[in-house]
């Protein structure tokens, strides 16, 4: 019983955190998708309380009654086994529901789980609200990068929270950490801890000798990068990289400016100068495969990382690997739709390491394989150095 009441602690938690960071926002913030990789704010908070009616309300709780029957077609992101959905690049243009009436579904949920779960659970349903919290609080670091690419795509650059500081200085003196060769094993061990089913599998792998940075990069070491005419050197980027820079005429990280011969940089605080010690953000791998070949080292595979990380600080930037993104060994995608999670996913990707000043808290752990696609930069993302 303890066990549930600590899981329901947990739930409701998540639930109210999700909220908090909408506050900030003004009603005409929660319907914009300025691009195809945001969602509307409004939609995250949908999603996030559809997934929980789906997958235990509807097929756990007897005689449960959803709250309208059109939300599963509206707030489904991309699991085929439960149905048609409203096209990702279609998000944006659903005035309707409205804010206060997904407000009203939010509450409705979050009440039904509550009053289900005081009735106790079952193992395999406390299996399912554990990913669905954790599902929340991914939707939760997504709102934070969404809702700062609305603003900051917003000619005015407002704020969005004073109190959201997302530069805070790596305070220590740079230096190369070495590991040595051999045999290491890698991926999440402890079974009475949360894990996504792409992290489980472990196995060994065999490393060669390698030295990774203690520090992620600077704005002011990219800076330097730019300055040399990085961006401007084709040797230095992968062919496709180099076309992405054409095609979309990239020069900079993004949010960068700019301005009077000034260098800016769009934060959840609004418009600021460059600090040139804070760690980089907001890069593609393209961009950060490109600066580590102009420096003359590499970026590390992700098996170096989980080897390495308990030597240095991480958590403020998703780090991009070397690594593609693909299955461990022995790995099996769960039936049904909550297998559509992760595994469909493994196919031209890169992977991420580490988490950011976005991951909320109690959601990072150094075996976390985030992904996206190597042109993708809207999220917390930064390097560091290997050779």
């Amino acid at each position: 019983m303890d066990s549930h009441k600590s899981l329901l602690s947990f739930f409701l938690e998540t639930r109210r955190h999700t909220e908090e960071i909408c506050k900030p926002l003004q009603i005409e913030d929660f319907v914009v998708q300025p691009a195809v990789f945001v969602s509307p704010p409004k939609w995250h908070l949908g999603h996030t309380s559809w997934f929980f009616e789906e997958f235990i309300l509807k097929a756990y709780k007897p005689k449960y009654r959803v709250f309208h029957a059109d939300y599963a077609y509206v707030f489904n992101s991309y699991y085929e086994n439960v149905g048609k959905r409203v096209l990702r690049t279609n998000r944006g243009n659903l005035s309707r529901p409205s804010v206060e009436r997904i407000y009203a579904y939010r509450r409705y949920v979050t009440k039904e789980i509550s009053e289900f779960l005081d009735k106790g659970l079952t193992a395999e349903i406390a299996e399912i609200l554990e990913i669905g919290i954790h599902h929340e609080k991914q939707h939760q670091e997504l709102l934070l990068t969404d809702i700062k690419y609305i603003l900051g795509n917003n000619p005015l650059f407002p704020k969005y929270d004073d109190g959201f500081e997302e530069n805070e200085v790596e305070v220590l003196a740079k230096e190369w950490l070495s590991v040595e060769a051999g045999v290491y094993e890698i991926g999440h061990e402890n079974r009475q801890s949360f894990c996504y089913d792409n992290e489980l599998g472990t196995h060994k792998v065999y490393l060669h000798p390698f030295q990774i940075s203690n520090k992620l990069v600077t704005n002011g070491e990219y800076l330097e990068f730019i300055l040399a005419g990085g961006y401007e050197d084709f040797n230095l980027w992968h062919a496709e990289g180099l076309d992405w820079k054409e095609l979309e005429n990239i020069n900079q990280p993004m949010y960068w400016h700019k301005i009077a011969g000034e260098w800016w940089q769009y934060t959840l605080q609004g418009l600021q100068k460059i600090n040139v010690k804070a760690p980089l953000s907001h890069i593609s791998y393209y961009e950060a495969f490109a600066y580590a070949q102009w420096r003359g080292v590499r970026l590390p595979t992700e098996f170096e990382w989980e080897v390495s990380q308990k030597y240095f600080s991480w958590g403020s930037r998703w780090e991009w690997t070397e690594s593609a993104y693909l299955p461990y060994p022995g790995f099996q995608k769960a039936p049904g739709a909550l297998g559509e999670y992760n595994g469909k996913f493994m196919v031209n990707q890169k992977v991420l390491r580490g988490s950011s000043v976005a991951t909320p808290r109690r959601h990072a752990r150094f075996t976390y394989r985030n992904f996206f696609h190597p042109p993708l930069r809207w999220q917390f993302t930064g390097l560091r150095l290997a050779k």
